[in-house]
């Protein structure tokens, strides 16, 4: 038997040591959903910095399709890739995953139109994935059969989305690490006419709806981009954005439906077609739209303007240059359950995500038993204490 002081002095050492461990290396809370997060390496890439311990999922975009393969267009990012996943030495249940496209990414009709052509891709992803030891991938096809952003686009992409993440599920399963099948979805109704939502969803973990720009910078009139309440049409008549959307719907005279987007409509929509909740994660938005030329009617909401103030600021911008000046007043919309900033003096309008309501979003995934949240994108957002990312990973944890 060893002396007391001995022993005293051993525990004294252990707790020193244990105070001693880098505080993101510190095991958390499991959160009772996934959190994802999309990451995009900032110009100051420290990612040992990154609040890792409150994500489930981290994200890193974007890779393309050049040449029908999965490549990195920037060849910088391979070393910060490399740095990333050797962060799970800290933090071992964080899943890393790698996204392919984007706004405005082409390559995708081309290389799923042939069966030569996807099995190139495949090939590319699971060698891809195993080079650096990943833990999955996020297909971000903007969108199939759609030509958005001047993107390539055939009436065949639905069937040909079918077969690719089909594909690409039988090609990850070979990898010894498991995988994780993602792909990025849009927030309204359209989309889903264009996939073959069933069949796609027997190959893939989650489905994430891009639950944000649900009105865009370029829109006539002002609205929530990121709102999570199911919001009506009788909830907007009277409105310059009502009327707007009244006369688009008898221009297109198609039966579509062209009324207010939100996370709860487009959930209520993807559960009715009969996707399971658990395949279902929701976006929020780190980032805001504004607009300016708003008269002061109901504080701009769904008015009139002149274009975009801004085409899009990061969260940590609008934290520290509009909800600090007294100029941009916060006000609360109960049936979007969304904030907006206006300020008279400027007639200037934000829709934005605030802590209030990534809180709402993370316990309503949860109410719901979706599969998660997820959000574009981490560097956006603040570098203090209370961040969104806080106030999720708190809502996410809470029993």
């Amino acid at each position: 038997m060893r002396p007391l002081h001995f022993t005293y002095v051993a525990i004294l050492l252990l707790l020193a040591s244990a105070f001693m461990i880098p505080k993101n290396a510190i095991p958390q809370k499991n959160p009772n959903i996934s959190v994802m997060a999309y990451y995009v390496p900032e110009k100051d890439y420290q990612p040992e910095k990154l609040p890792l311990h409150q994500l489930t999922h981290i994200i890193f975009s974007f890779t393309n399709v050049i040449d029908n393969q999965m490549q990195f267009r920037h060849a910088e990012n391979k070393e910060k890739l490399h740095q990333l996943v050797a962060q799970r030495k800290k933090h071992p249940n964080l899943k890393v995953m790698i996204a392919c496209g984007g706004w405005g990414a082409d390559g995708f009709s081309d290389m799923s139109h042939t069966p030569e052509n996807r099995k190139k891709f495949v090939e590319s992803v699971v060698a891809f994935n195993k080079k650096y030891d990943l833990d999955g991938l996020d297909m971000d096809w903007e969108y199939p059969a759609i030509p958005a952003a001047g993107t390539g686009a055939r009436p065949e992409d639905k069937q040909n989305f079918t077969l690719l993440m089909k594909e690409l599920r039988e090609g990850l399963n070979t990898l010894k690490r498991e995988q994780t099948l993602t792909f990025a979805s849009a927030g309204w109704k359209r989309y889903y006419e264009n996939i073959e939502l069933e069949k796609v969803m027997q190959y893939v973990d989650y489905m994430n709806i891009m639950t944000y720009d649900q009105v865009g910078s370029n829109s006539p009139f002002t609205g929530h981009h990121t709102p999570l309440g199911f919001i009506n049409e009788k909830d907007i008549a009277g409105t310059p954005a009502a009327e707007f959307l009244e006369d688009w719907k008898k221009k297109r005279n198609d039966g579509r439906d062209y009324g207010p987007r939100s996370a709860e409509k487009i959930v209520s929509y993807c559960l009715e077609q009969g996707v399971k909740p658990e395949q279902l994660v929701i976006g929020s938005a780190f980032y805001g739209r504004a607009w300016k030329g708003v008269p002061p009617k109901s504080n701009g909401l769904y008015q009139t303007n002149s274009g975009a103030h801004i085409g899009w600021s990061a969260y940590q911008q609008i934290r520290n240059e509009f909800e600090s000046d007294q100029n941009y007043v916060r006000y609360w919309d109960p049936i979007a359950k969304a904030p907006y900033l206006y300020n008279a003096k400027d007639s200037i309008f934000i829709s934005y995500d605030d802590t209030v309501s990534v809180r709402l979003k993370t316990e309503y995934a949860i109410k719901k038993k979706l599969g998660g949240i997820m959000f574009w994108q981490l560097g956006n957002d603040t570098k203090e204490e209370n961040s969104l990312l806080k106030s999720m990973y708190d809502a996410s944890i809470k029993e």
